[in-house]
């Protein structure tokens, strides 16, 4: 290996590049999206350069000392194979244990797995992104236009998810308002290739499916994406019913002490990338 090789934290000066990045690989993030993950964890979003050119990232966003979530594992094809993305998970692990935390978690691609094996992670339970088309038809759901507030969502996100994400939940919805009805609420949010679903949490299939509904009518192009657990049945029964289809496979992975979400009560998750 030649050039000059530079291990650093992600700032906002590399969002343009960072969204190229994940461009080749085929991922839909955008410049915000990246810029999210700077701003909620700014020392956890770790770089490589060779001779000045990004080439390779990983991001650690941290819930409290609860929970950990791994994204954003890219690497340029040409710099593929030469151990950079288990030089950035092992800065990341190594920052995520001085910090005390009790779980990492991520969603790892079948390419991925192995590494994250080595690395010390098990497997958990199966995600999966379902994709349709862009809403054309009418739907039934057009009484609900009420946008949550921050009240309605937080004790309860706390509750299902397992950790405190206030701060990421606080800053999408400061950029693009969730949808409520009762204890339920959905987050939508713009793509790079597709419109993004989640996270939704909801008290019954039928309120997930009204939220759902409601959220398709907005005039976004590109389709749409939706992660989430296989294990949550009555979520994939509705991914189908409204037209889903199954696009990507990933398995949720672990790494220190056990925590689960109420994957009942999770009808969409955050993202890969934030759990």
């Amino acid at each position: 290996m030649t050039g000059r090789l530079v291990m650093r934290k992600l700032t906002a000066r590399d969002i343009r590049t960072a969204v190229q990045l994940s461009m080749e690989a085929g991922w839909n993030q955008t410049a915000e999206d990246w810029c999210t993950l700077i701003e909620l964890t700014p020392d956890g979003c770790l770089a490589i350069e060779v001779d000045g050119e990004l080439v390779s990232t990983t991001t650690l966003l941290c819930y409290g000392q609860r929970l950990a979530w791994i994204g954003m594992v890219l690497t340029r094809i040409p710099y593929r194979g030469r151990g950079f993305a288990h030089r950035l998970m092992t800065e990341a692990l190594g920052l995520a244990d001085r910090m005390k935390i009790e779980t990492v978690k991520l969603d790892a691609t079948d390419q991925g797995r192995p590494l994250y094996e080595k690395l010390g992670f098990r497997c958990e339970q199966a995600v999966e992104r379902w994709w349709r088309r862009r809403e054309t038809g009418n739907s039934n759901a057009s009484v609900i236009d009420q946008q949550a507030s921050q009240d309605s969502w937080r004790d309860v996100d706390l509750r299902v998810f397992g950790a405190d994400r206030t701060e990421l939940l606080s800053k999408l919805a400061c950029r693009h308002p969730p949808l409520s009805l009762g204890d339920s609420y959905l987050f939508s949010r713009p793509g790079r290739l597709t419109s993004y679903l989640g996270p939704c949490v909801a008290e019954t299939s039928a309120s997930a499916r009204a939220l759902i509904e409601r959220a398709l009518q907005t005039r976004r192009s590109g389709g749409w994406s939706w992660d989430l657990l296989c294990s949550n049945v009555q979520a994939v029964a509705l991914a189908r019913a409204l037209d889903f289809t199954p696009k990507r496979h990933l398995t949720r992975m672990v790494r220190g002490k056990e925590q689960h979400a109420k994957v009942k009560a999770t009808y969409a998750i955050a993202g890969f990338e934030l759990g």
